[in-house]
């Protein structure tokens, strides 16, 4: 009898989560970080499509197929990699969608759309809530669960990095989501990764016609941000060091916030819209062209002056309020990262700001994008990088290190540059009627979190906030005020 061979078949590949990607896997289970992708179609859609263009993508960017795996004796987290994507769309059939919608609809959501309250239950839908224990008294109240989605069952299992789902709205219309952990996609690229399935989508139809190829070249699994750091930038004296995170400490204690209105009951997230139209849009980004600022300059005044004015302060009584700005760093790592190469590989520069009533926009806007600018010359965003990583960890384990346990760590959070989004021939093609792209922010994080596109020229906004520390009706008043004063500089 041939005596019987060992199995040589290989465990899959793991890489260790590195330190940015490892904050964002304690930041995610308390409900910080959970991406969404939303696609309004308004023509019926092939599950199977959807899926085999799915399936392409994953294993052509093999860190979106991956699995989380946490790992209790080191408090580690890592990511597997299998041989090949597993990922199974979860269809909501008209009777289920209809159920959904009835349990989160109230009296006072008449006015929102089925799409806009889909993408809210998507990024309150935790995947990875079971990911890992926290040693947070508060955890608990920041974990907002759905038994009818799919979700991790024990802290022991290993979790995929993306889950997609398509809800029927009636025979024609339905939405689309994809759900995918922060840590292996960041906004750049959630947008990369929704034009490629859009146009794989369409090549599909076209039976391989147009760029389908060139879509599915296969990508490496990338390191984190901190492997890519050119050498010396992110270099800082052991004693500048510590200073600065004292600085960061001092100062987040004397930091103003919005009225949190219920700092006790369980928290998800939510979306306010703040929409202009072409006109308004190209007004203001000709004067930000003109005054040599971006846009997050702008959009962070507004928010720093609404918030001020939200409070009924005596106009001359100055508050400090931080703002967080988030830069795509792929163009400048060393090597270069391509603009859609898969994963996170963002950075941060938290600034302080001082306002009071009547203050001038541009004049604010100017202070707050050279402050941001300035920091950034001076390499911040990867000097700091460590130390930001490491008070947010902090403030995740104890969240009585904030104000009324809140975590929040800065009113606002921006990116330094929109999305810039156009129409297509393929939109057109496969119905595509609206979508929208965010992330869930009611763990440790901003008031308001915005996630700006420029949609055929008109400036349209998610603002993501946390119920109810902070209301729908408050954050439509303080949207609705930054509006106004965008419009009426």
């Amino acid at each position: 009898m041939a005596e019987q061979q060992p199995s040589t078949t290989a465990a899959p590949p793991c890489r260790p989560a590195g330190t940015t990607e490892h904050s964002w896997c304690k930041a995610v289970p308390g409900g910080t970080g959970i991406t969404v992708l939303a696609l309004l179609l308004s023509k019926s859609l092939d599950i199977s499509l959807l899926q085999n263009a799915l399936h392409k993508l994953q294993n052509s960017n093999p860190i979106l197929k991956s699995q989380l795996h946490y790992e209790p004796a080191t408090n580690s987290y890592s990511y597997i990699i299998p041989s090949t994507s597993h990922l199974q769309i979860q269809p909501f059939d008209l009777s289920s969608t209809a159920q959904i919608l009835r349990r989160i609809k109230t009296p006072n959501l008449n006015s929102v759309s089925d799409f806009h309250l889909i993408l809210e239950h998507e990024i309150n839908c935790n995947s990875w809530a079971n990911t890992a224990t926290s040693s947070s008294s508060g955890t608990h109240k920041l974990q907002m669960l759905d038994p009818s989605l799919n979700t991790a069952t024990t802290s022991e299992s290993d979790i995929d990095v993306l889950f997609a789902s398509i809800y029927r709205l009636d025979d024609e219309k339905s939405v689309v989501t994809l759900r995918i952990h922060t840590s292996v996609c960041d906004r750049a690229a959630a947008l990369a990764l929704l034009r490629k399935l859009l146009e794989l989508m369409s090549s599909e139809k076209q039976d391989g016609e147009g760029t389908e190829l060139e879509l599915l070249k296969k990508m490496e699994v990338g390191l984190g941000i901190e492997e890519y750091i050119p050498a010396g930038k992110a270099n800082k004296p052991f004693w500048a060091r510590g200073i600065d995170m004292v600085g960061y400490g001092l100062n987040a204690l004397r930091f103003s916030n919005l009225k949190f209105m219920d700092t006790e009951s369980t928290r998800g997230s939510q979306v306010v819209k703040l929409q202009l139209n072409k006109e308004d849009t190209d007004r203001i980004l000709d004067g930000c062209k003109t005054r040599d600022i971006k846009l997050c300059g702008l959009l962070a005044a507004a928010g720093l002056i609404a918030a001020h004015s939200s409070k009924g302060l005596n106009e001359n009584q100055w508050e400090k309020y931080g703002i967080v700005t988030l830069i795509n760093c792929r163009s400048i790592l060393d090597p270069v990262l391509s603009p859609d190469f898969p994963g996170f590989y963002h950075s941060a520069i938290l600034n302080t700001h001082d306002v009071k009533g009547g203050d001038d926009l541009w004049e604010l806007a100017k202070r707050s994008y050279t402050s941001f600018a300035n920091a950034k010359n001076n390499n911040k965003h990867f000097s700091d990088m460590g130390d930001l990583n490491f008070l947010m960890c902090k403030a995740i384990d104890n969240p009585g290190l904030t104000p009324s346990s809140s975590l929040r760590t800065s009113l606002i959070s921006v990116f330094e540059d929109p999305v810039i989004d156009t129409s297509s021939k393929v939109h057109q093609e496969i119905g595509l009627e609206d979508f929208s792209g965010c992330a869930s922010v009611h763990g440790v994080g901003p008031s308001i979190a915005i996630f700006d596109t420029i949609r055929d020229g008109q400036l349209d906004c998610a603002c993501v906030y946390p119920f109810p520390l902070h209301t729908r009706e408050q954050m439509m008043e303080l949207i609705g005020e930054m509006k106004r004063i965008l419009v009426d500089w």
